[in-house]
């Protein structure tokens, strides 16, 4: 009897391509390389003299382990936000690696799928984003076709956001303006441009953050376009891992190292610039805020 074992340069040759699959399944490049470490061990070990789709395959094997490790990761403690580095990293991960693995998926959709059931997040990650069929996605969470098509269909909705697209011109105008300048902001911070960031601002913007931002013992106001561009040029490091994002129907800002919400910036903007933000990070508000994927995908099934 032959024995097929998967040659390494065939597998090396996916290897790309799972990777993608397994980060926008653990928001972590660190838990993505383990889980694509373990798909290899696995593929290794068995006989592929049946396999057609080699790559088909391997997905399903990936899945497997992720969906696992998902699951693993809902059944330890969270580490309280004040227990945290103030600079997010993991051990073993490449901050400027992982920032730039977030920016390429979308910070925002990273949150919304954080939120998901295990079972959710395979569905929708693999039919939406990588076009598993259903009927390859179904047996690994236990489910039919038809209810594994009804999960991709929730989690689907929750990307999109629940609230009405803008219809009116004024309505549309205005989320332009916003996405505008939200997106100028952030491109300004991340880059250090103090000159452009304060072209953004109105003169007398005013700035909010809660007392879980620093921490303090109580809120922070600050008021000036120079004091505020200032202390957002303080945070150039927080924005690699920040992006835009539907708050509520508004787009703000949202921050979340490896894809878990840390804090979000919410956003007044009018016809003379930016004339407030709100930056939070109590865990009761962030809990309570829609985040959703401006221009989201739109993938049906």
């Amino acid at each position: 009897m032959i024995t097929h074992f998967l040659p390494p340069e065939r597998f090396e040759a996916e290897r790309p391509r799972l990777r993608a699959v397994a980060y926008r399944m653990l928001g972590s490049s660190a838990e993505a390389e383990d889980a694509v470490q373990e798909t290899w061990l696995r593929a290794a070990k068995a006989d592929l003299g049946e396999v057609e789709n080699l790559g088909g395959w391997l997905t399903t094997v990936l899945g497997r382990v992720c969906l696992n490790m998902l699951r693993a990761r809902r059944t330890r403690p969270e580490v309280p936000l004040d227990a945290q580095a103030d600079e997010p990293s993991l051990a073993g991960a490449d901050p400027e690696e992982e920032a730039l693995l977030a920016d390429s998926v979308g910070v925002a959709l990273l949150v919304v799928l954080d939120t998901l059931a295990p079972a959710e997040r395979l569905a929708f990650v693999l039919h939406d984003l990588f076009a598993v069929p259903f009927d390859d996605i179904a047996p690994l969470i236990d489910r039919t076709p038809t209810a594994t098509r009804q999960l991709a269909s929730r989690a689907r909705r929750r990307v999109r956001g629940g609230g009405p697209a803008p219809e009116s011109p004024a309505a549309i105008a205005d989320r332009a303006r916003q996405r505008a300048a939200v997106g100028a902001f952030l491109a300004a911070t991340r880059g250090g441009d103090f000159e452009a960031l304060l072209a953004l601002l109105h003169p007398d913007v005013v700035l909010t953050a809660d007392r879980f931002v620093v921490p303090t013992p109580r809120p922070v106001t600050v008021a000036g376009a120079r004091p505020v561009a200032e202390g957002a040029m303080a945070a150039t490091g927080r924005a690699l891992f920040t992006g835009l994002a539907l708050l509520d129907g508004r787009v703000g800002l949202a921050m979340a190292p490896h894809g878990r919400l840390r804090l979000v910036l919410l956003f007044t903007v009018t016809e003379d610039g930016i004339t407030a933000i709100d930056v939070v990070a109590d865990r009761e508000r962030l809990a309570a805020t829609e985040v959703a994927v401006p221009d989201g995908p739109t993938a049906g099934g």
